[in-house]
C-alpha cells in the first residue's frame, strides 16, 4: 500500500502541473499585452466619464453639435473594424492549425479593413472641418477630435504590429503563434475600443 500511494504521488503531481499548463492555452498572447491592454482600457474608460459628465452639464449643446455627425459613417466605420477584427480572429485559427497561407491572407485583410477605417476617418475630420466644426467649436467636438485621434493614433501602432504579425508568418523559421496572438490581442482592443466611442459619440443621445 505505501509502495502504491508513493509511486502515485508523483503522477498526481504531474496532472497538476498538466492541467495548469491547459489552462494557461486558453489565454492568448503574451501576459505583459495583457497588462498594457488593461492600463489602456482604464485611461480611456476615464476618458469616456469625462466626457459624459460633461455631456450630462450640457446636454442640448452636445445634442445641437452632434446631429452634425453622420451616423451612417460611424456605422460604416464601425463594421470596417469590426470586419478587421474577423480577419484577425481568422488568422490566429489559421495559424494555430498550421494553416500559414491562410494566415497571411487574412492578416493582410486586417490591415486592408484597418486602412478602409483610417482612411473613411480622414475623409470624415476633413468633412466636419471644412463645415466648421474645429477641436475649439465647441466642447462636443473637443472631445469628438479628441478621442478620434487618440483612437487613430493606437490604430496607426496596430498597423506595426500587424506588420509584426505579418513578418512571424511570413517565413516558417520566425513563426511564433505567441506573437501572432500578442498581435491579435492589440488589434482586438483598438476594435473593442472604437465601439464604445462609436457608441458614446454617435448613437447616445
Amino acid at each position: 500500500m505505501t509502495t502504491r500511494a508513493g509511486a502515485d504521488a508523483p503522477l498526481h503531481g504531474l496532472d497538476k502541473v498538466a492541467t495548469k499548463a491547459q489552462a494557461t492555452k486558453f489565454i492568448p498572447g503574451q501576459p505583459d499585452m495583457w497588462a498594457f491592454v488593461l492600463f489602456e482600457t482604464l485611461i480611456f474608460t476615464s476618458y469616456f466619464v469625462v466626457y459624459l459628465l460633461f455631456r450630462t452639464q450640457h446636454r442640448e449643446p452636445y445634442l445641437q453639435a452632434q446631429a452634425d455627425l453622420d451616423l451612417r459613417v460611424g456605422i460604416f466605420n464601425t463594421i470596417a473594424l469590426l470586419l478587421s477584427s474577423w480577419a484577425v480572429a481568422r488568422c490566429v485559427q489559421a495559424a494555430r492549425n498550421g494553416a500559414y497561407r491562410s494566415a497571411l491572407t487574412n492578416a493582410f485583410l486586417t490591415i486592408l479593413f484597418g486602412f478602409v477605417f483610417f482612411v473613411s476617418k480622414v475623409l470624415e475630420w476633413v468633412k466636419e472641418i471644412r463645415m466648421g466644426n474645429g477641436f475649439t467649436t465647441n466642447e462636443f467636438f473637443q472631445h469628438y477630435f479628441f478621442l478620434t485621434s487618440i483612437h487613430c493614433l493606437h490604430l496607426l501602432i496596430g498597423f506595426i504590429v500587424m506588420g509584426v504579425v505579418v513578418y512571424q508568418l511570413w517565413h516558417p523559421k520566425r513563426r511564433s503563434q505567441e506573437l501572432v496572438e500578442t498581435g491579435a490581442t492589440y488589434w482586438h482592443t483598438v476594435d473593442f475600443l472604437w465601439v464604445l466611442i462609436f457608441a458614446l459619440l454617435y448613437v447616445v443621445r
